[in-house]
């Protein structure tokens, strides 16, 4: 794709709530953004889920609110296929005037934690699975989105219904067209429980790029889906009575030859999986605000609902937070099942592999795997509020390991900011905050 051959393309970089920050320029820009010709405060990574500049932020006042330089990642230009007139989309990355990474920017997050990897001449696979909910909100309460086919509004959950695939084809066939030209390796979409309810799984492939096409992928359905004449959101929790979203993340664990260095030829798995599970439940507690980072995300993590609020791990089991999937030991993973469809997936990535690296650099030993229904046991559960998830996050010496000081205190001002700003709404209201943005 050359850039020259367009009036204008858009760059952009993710900000803490993995919301898309950036400019539209002319074409003339290509040759010179490697260069640093674009600019933007350092505080554009750090707004709250309003647009709003942080209070007290040390990026801001305190410091001028300075410029940092924005640069292209190696994932590419893309194109916008939603857009009327073509514009291409580069993917950026926020840096300091010496071209050092910005620590603020989420990307470089989950870049230093994948470096834990390389180190060990390890390469991170991964997938994700995605819900997202198709919904009118043309009045003043969010309703279920109205079936192209008969104008009704959709009533029923129809799990794995192919008749609401007929429905809603003309957006899933957009959907996959536009997949295509973006370079989103989109696989197979199944209706959800949820009215309105879609997912779709994306394949399996290096992690950085895995986290790439997640967040371009949630740009597309929600932009594609208003070509279409209704909403999509990836809110955690749509309507109160209904399914929730979720985002599920699968990844394994290459060695330098390919080999897979979670299988050992059977179904337990190795060693090094078992401390990498124990990583990821060591630190779920204090990650539950990088899983559920929004007021709405906690209506979501309720028992029984299909959103793991237990700290366990299983085989099989989908019961459980962490699940080891059957099937070929050499494709042997894990799937973290606790994350909202609403999260960053860049912070999300590096929570988890961070996590799982610390369990395998500290060879710390899981507990026993759980049978049965673990909405049933007696076991440690995820931080119960945002607010406690908040200060569980602020303060734990497992996060400190995992993401930058700086990371981690602007993320706390970011949320404890807005967890002020919601209370005042009514819950109800929250839908208007949170539809597109989240």
């Amino acid at each position: 794709m050359n850039l020259q051959d367009y009036q204008t393309f858009r760059v952009a970089a993710c900000d803490l709530n993995g919301r898309m920050r950036g400019k539209r320029v002319p074409g003339d820009y290509a040759p010179k953004l490697a260069k640093g010709a674009v600019r933007m405060p350092l505080s554009a990574c750090n707004l709250d889920i309003f647009g709003a500049d942080i209070e007290d932020s040390p990026l801001v006042f305190e410091t001028g609110d300075a410029d940092g330089v924005l640069l292209p990642t190696d994932r590419g230009p893309v194109p916008q296929p939603w857009l009327e007139i073509a514009q291409p989309l580069v993917p950026m990355a926020m840096h300091h005037d010496d071209l050092t990474p910005f620590e603020g920017d989420p990307r470089h997050a989950l870049c230093a934690v994948l470096d834990r990897f390389a180190a060990r001449g390890w390469t991170v696979i991964a997938a994700t699975e995605l819900e997202f909910t198709l919904v009118d909100d043309s009045g003043d309460t969010l309703a279920p989105v109205r079936d192209p086919l008969t104008g009704r509004p959709v009533e029923l959950p129809d799990v794995l219904s192919m008749a609401q695939m007929d429905s809603f084809d003309d957006f899933l066939s957009d959907l996959y067209r536009c997949c295509a030209e973006m370079g989103i390796p989109a696989q197979t979409a199944t209706c959800e429980v949820g009215l309105g309810q879609f997912e779709f799984t994306l394949s399996h492939q290096n992690a950085l790029r895995a986290a790439d096409d997640t967040w371009l992928f949630k740009r597309l359905i929600r932009r594609l889906a208003r070509n279409h004449g209704f909403a999509a959101t990836f809110m955690a929790k749509p309507f109160p009575e209904d399914a929730g979203n979720g985002m599920h993340m699968h990844f394994s664990v290459l060695d330098k030859t390919g080999k897979n260095v979670f299988d050992n030829g059977g179904e337990d798995g190795t060693e090094v999986l078992h401390h990498a599970l124990a990583g990821c439940l060591a630190a779920m507690h204090d990650s539950t605000l990088i899983f559920a980072p929004h007021a709405n995300s906690y209506d979501r993590l309720v028992p029984g609902a299909h959103a793991p609020t237990a700290i366990c791990w299983a085989y099989e089991n989908r019961t459980a937070a962490l699940r080891v999937p059957g099937g070929a030991p050499a494709a042997r993973r894990i799937e973290h099942r606790v994350l909202g469809g609403d999260t960053n997936p860049y912070l999300t990535f590096a929570v988890v592999l961070g996590a799982a690296m610390t369990g395998i650099e500290d060879a710390t030993p899981p507990p026993d795997p759980i049978e049965g229904n673990a909405y049933d046991l007696d076991l440690p559960q995820l931080a119960p509020n945002w607010e406690s998830a908040i200060d569980a996050f602020e303060t734990s010496k497992t996060m400190a390991r995992i993401f930058t000081p700086d990371l981690i205190a602007n993320l706390v001002l970011t949320k404890r900011q807005e967890w002020k700003e919601m209370r005042q709404r009514p819950a109800p209201e929250h839908w208007k905050i949170y539809l597109e943005t989240v």
